[in-house]
């Protein structure tokens, strides 16, 4: 039984990926990199430090493919770049040292970055809206 939910659970998380926007994408990735660096604090407070180490090597993995999928041309590219590199630097000096001030510190900034492109992907989404005659009105509801 347990098999079959997890080839469930694979195929929707697969269909899910596929048919996601890259707004969406990004916000998944973005949403791994963050669970994975809490796994590593985790295990870095629990002295498991195997799982530290799976959850760190997890999100610099995440990083690298941003890393990987900036748009040079981007005007923000070069300081996003930079800022990749950093959080790298910090997960490994963590990792090497079993220290969390590093990690907590990446962590900090990911959900900050998180949260900037949940709104971005909002006002683009709203643009698009509005282009496509989609507008969408405001309604005041009143429960009695």
């Amino acid at each position: 039984m347990q098999l079959q939910q997890q080839q469930q659970r694979n195929k929707y998380l697969q269909n899910t990926v596929q048919t996601a926007s890259p707004q969406q994408l990004l916000i998944m990735l973005y949403d791994g990199a963050i669970r994975f660096c809490r796994q590593g604090i985790e295990g870095i407070k629990t002295q498991d430090y195997s799982a530290a180490n799976t959850g760190f090597l997890r999100t610099q993995d995440i990083i690298n493919e941003f890393i990987i999928t900036i748009d040079r041309s981007s005007s923000v590219a070069a300081n996003l770049l930079q800022l990749y590199e950093y959080f790298n630097s910090r997960l490994v000096e963590a990792n090497m040292q079993k220290s969390i001030e590093p990690a907590e510190e990446v962590l900090g900034h990911l959900i900050e970055l998180k949260e900037s492109w949940m709104e971005a992907a909002k006002q683009v989404n709203q643009i698009a809206g509005q282009a496509s005659g989609n507008t969408f009105k405001a309604t005041q509801s009143v429960i009695l």
